[in-house]
């Protein structure tokens, strides 16, 4: 046979598969069903990565498999193609962000189609296509328009039932300006980088510093716009059990929410003796320590300080310290190993409810604004942190928890360290000697009697921030009236379209870019028809992607079947027409009534997603904001399910060949274009698959990636040994006890995605096929499909030339003869000290160190050994076993 021409081969089956759409799902097929989702790409000009490759070669290898199987599989693709990276090229280089996205897709989509991954293209959206952002707004305006009806996420109780019952939510009134809607907009710290004059969102600081130009961030206050995602922290924590992701996985998802019960407590606050309207609240988990409060700190992005400022005789020095707080990044702010600084805010004090005592307040930068309340009641005999404080600043240390071994000894006797444990009340008036557990709910249940606390639930999660101060990304479709407030931009009016604008760098405010374009910002207010000013900030990447995957159920979906007024295109020419191959069709193809995101009966076939396959990098943030974003249209009857994903997995990194991340800066960057030049795209495939355990790290070896391309050669020169004739009944039973072998592995290895044992047991029986003289095209063309998913092109062509039937990828998955399992196994000998005392049956391929595992395991052989001591263990592979005494 000639050579093996892995260009001319892939090339041939690419266009093939293109030309017969293999791999696009049939909507209400009679088959099982099988949605397999990977993390859609952002579009970059350096195209893919070989990390990309990892997770969408281990997907696509088991939806080939699965449709194989007989399943009807969805395996779609997209472009998570708005946010700040390609706004930083845009700047860069002056190619607008629209021709930028275009030209990064092409090359994206030239690669994957190039590695022969089978994506259903026929459901392909793009995040800044205005047919796709249009319902990115839609759902923005609902969570404005509506408020969670469930309980108060303070109450301590759960709403809703496990995942049946939708929770109800109240469609806020237009003038309601009381009820908490789940979007709303208020004054807060954000990060800001003075270099390039905007406001950046936490991931976009590494290390406190801006991740655009390196500059350090600092605090600023801006109006943002948040998402309430704290109304569904308990079913975000609940529903954690009606899905199968993995351990580590569910563990990142709680921890990241930080549920913890305690109460709040409310310090009035005085001025000269005068009781002041304002009063400082504090959430603790310890308010059994309440007769312990020696101070107050607040943080410096603290309200307290303005609306009390003209009550604060050092003013000048407060606000010095809040300034140089602002310049500090929150990693800085509460890094433990830290020397803690603060000042005493002079002239007011704080008054603790439970025994009257005034105390002192301090402003101190290790004080969070979003965690909590922004205040802390300290407690430095019970507390690290508030001890470091005190001991620096000389403020009073009061034990009001002991031991219960200490509890009769002296309850003032002095401390050496902070005493952090539950344990024996003392110093705490009426609650002495009870237990902090007993306590806990007794102060409470005295603060909330007198008004000055309740019990309460806090979460370490903080609601959404949702602003961006960028230009690249979807508009938020509020209208800003003096005389009405905000005004959601009316849904018949969607989508608002970003404007193609030739200047999109930061603005000396911080603004967003769409301030400085006055003909865009300046509009009519629908309500009162008069001059009003559309939101110039626009939403993160986050959320286009948290809902991306109901749109491919049905992505060309409409429920209006004639286009609205303002939702004719641009004329030709127009940048916005040339960034889409096909424009999306306007129409859709019916649906539920009130469905807007796709039509309910493709949303009930298809929902939820089978299996999720993404890196370990997006199993907090995204993974937590797309299942929000899912419950909250589950209570809007949007969607069948409560939960989007009922599998999530994980997919490790690929490092570079010195064992470091890969990066341009070290020079260890595998470009997958160059592998697929030299070795081809099967190669690739089957080696990334190949270099190390799915969901762990692995160092990409030049050596591993030949050595996969040794056995690529190997099977297309096998492939010689092919009689057609001849039937498996004529290759040897060591033969066909390996191929059934490798199937029943292979299947099981590839179902829990050990991808690089299925191409090891491949490789195996690879190997035994090159000391065969002959083998039957049946026995080969069960190999090829088990190949198929690993190799597609090469097994494909191998296929052609060996087997009579029709294309590869119309057979069935192969399966296991239990018979020739059965029937080949071994009796393996067990003696001590050359007496027999035990035989056990076993496979054939059961190694030397398996066998003395085995002998030492046997209950005969224990019992013959008893107390004796081992000397050696003597081996007869796949034989016998001496134990020697």
């Amino acid at each position: 046979m000639e050579k093996y021409d892995f260009h001319k081969i892939e090339e041939k089956w690419s266009e093939h598969w293109e030309k017969e759409h293999y791999g696009q799902a049939e909507d209400f097929s009679r088959k099982a069903k099988h949605y397999h989702l990977v993390e859609f790409p952002y579009p970059s000009g350096a195209g893919l990565h070989v990390g990309h490759c990892m997770g969408y070669g281990a997907s696509d290898a088991y939806c080939r498999m699965k449709r194989m199987q007989g399943y009807n599989v969805m395996y779609p693709i997209g472009w998570d193609a708005f946010g700040l990276p390609t706004e930083n090229y845009a700047l860069r280089t002056g190619i607008h962000p629209t021709v930028a996205t275009a030209q990064n897709i092409a090359i994206f989509k030239r690669q994957i189609k190039q590695l022969g991954y089978a994506f259903d293209w026929s459901r392909e959206i793009n995040t800044t296509d205005p047919d796709y952002y249009r319902w990115t707004q839609w759902i923005f305006l609902q969570f404005y328009k509506h408020s969670y009806k469930g309980d108060s996420p303070n109450s301590g109780t759960v709403p809703g039932s496990r995942s049946k019952e939708r929770s109800p939510l109240i469609k806020v009134a237009d003038d309601d300006a009381t009820t908490p809607r789940l979007a709303y907009q208020k004054e807060m710290p954000i990060n800001w980088c003075p270099a390039c004059k905007i406001g950046l969102a936490n991931e976009e600081v590494i290390s406190g510093a801006c991740e655009r130009c390196g500059a350090q961030a600092e605090k600023r206050m801006q109006k943002q716009w948040l998402l309430r995602i704290t109304a569904y922290a308990d079913r975000l924590i609940r529903d954690l059990d009606t899905v199968d992701y993995l351990d580590k996985i569910k563990t990142q998802q709680i921890n990241w929410i930080g549920r913890s019960e305690g109460a709040r407590v409310h310090f009035m606050l005085k001025a000269e003796g005068r009781k002041l309207a304002d009063e400082l609240e504090v959430f603790t988990t310890r308010v059994d320590t309440l007769f312990g409060a020696t101070f107050m700190v607040i943080a410096p992005e603290h309200p307290l300080i303005q609306n009390i400022r003209y009550q604060i005789s050092n003013i000048k020095e407060v606000e010095g310290y809040i300034d140089r707080a602002s310049r500090k990044s929150d990693l800085e702010r509460t890094e433990l190993a830290k020397e803690k600084t603060g000042i005493e805010i002079l002239g007011i004090k704080a008054v603790n409810p439970i025994n009257d005592a005034e105390i002192p307040v301090f402003i101190a930068d290790y004080v969070l604004p979003n965690y909590g309340t922004g205040a802390v009641m300290a407690v430095p005999a019970h507390d690290e942190r508030d001890w470091e404080f005190a001991q620096k600043y000389h403020l009073p240390i009061k034990t009001v928890v002991v031991p219960a071994s200490r509890k009769q000894k002296n309850q003032n006797e002095e401390l050496n360290q902070a005493y952090i444990d539950y344990g024996v009340l003392v110093n705490s008036g009426p609650f002495d000697s009870l237990t902090s557990g007993e306590a806990k709910k007794k102060i409470a249940e005295r603060l909330k009697s007198i008004g000055a606390g309740d019990f309460a639930v806090n979460y370490k999660l903080r609601d959404w921030i949702f602003s961006r101060q960028h230009y690249w990304g979807e508009p938020i479709p509020i209208i800003h009236c003096k005389k009405c407030g905000i005004v959601p931009v009316p849904e018949d009016q969607l989508p608002l379209r970003l404007p193609d604008i030739e200047k999109y760098e930061p603005t000396e405010t911080g603004k967003s870019p769409l301030a400085k374009v006055t003909d865009w910002v300046n509009t009519i207010c629908p309500r009162c028809d008069g001059p009003a000013k559309r939101e110039t900030d626009t939403m993160p990447n986050w959320a286009g992607s948290s809902w991306y995957y109901l749109r491919y159920c049905d992505p060309n979906f409409n429920p209006h079947p004639d286009p609205l007024p303002n939702r004719e295109r641009e004329p030709k020419g127009n940048i916005k027409d040339d960034l889409f191959e096909t424009p999306s069709p306007l129409r859709g193809e019916g649906g539920g009534e009130g469905q807007v995101l796709a039509s309910r009966d493709k949303l009930d076939y298809w929902l939820p997603v089978d299996i999720y396959d993404g890196g370990m990098e997006h199993t907090t943030l995204h993974l937590l904001y797309s299942r929000f974003w899912h419950k909250f249209l589950y209570d809007l009857d949007q969607v069948p399910t409560a939960e989007p994903y009922a599998k999530r997995i994980a997919h490790g990194i690929i490092l570079g060949p010195d064992g470091q991340k890969m990066s341009k800066s070290r020079g260890n960057v595998i470009n997958p274009d160059e592998m697929i030049k030299k070795f081809g795209a099967d190669t690739l495939r089957a080696y990334i698959m190949f270099i190390g355990p799915y969901d762990q790290e692995s160092a990409w070896s030049m050596a591993g990636i030949q050595g996969v391309f040794r056995f690529m050669n190997r099977v297309w020169h096998n492939s010689n040994k092919v009689t057609g004739g001849q039937s498996p009944k004529g290759d040897s039973p060591q033969v066909l006890v390996k191929l059934h072998q490798t199937i029943a592995g292979a299947t099981d290895d590839l179902t829990n995605f050990r991808l690089n044992t299925v191409v090891s047991k491949l490789m195996e029986f690879n190997n035994l096929l090159e000391k065969q003289a002959a083998i039957s095209a049946e026995s080969f063309g069960l190999f090829l499909r088990l190949l198929f998913p690993i190799a597609p092109h090469l097994a494909a062509e191998l296929w052609e030339q060996t087997q009579t039937q029709k294309d590869i990828s119309a057979q069935p998955w192969p399966q296991v003869d239990q018979e020739l399992l059965a029937e080949q196994k071994i009796t393996i000998v067990i003696q001590v000290d050359g007496k027999y005392r035990d035989g056990i049956q076993t496979s054939p391929d059961i190694s030397e160190e398996e066998m003395k595992q085995a002998a030492l395991s046997s209950q005969k052989a224990r019992v013959s050994l008893g107390t004796k001591r081992i000397r050696r263990i003597v081996v007869v592979p796949k034989k016998l076993i001496n134990i020697v005494t």
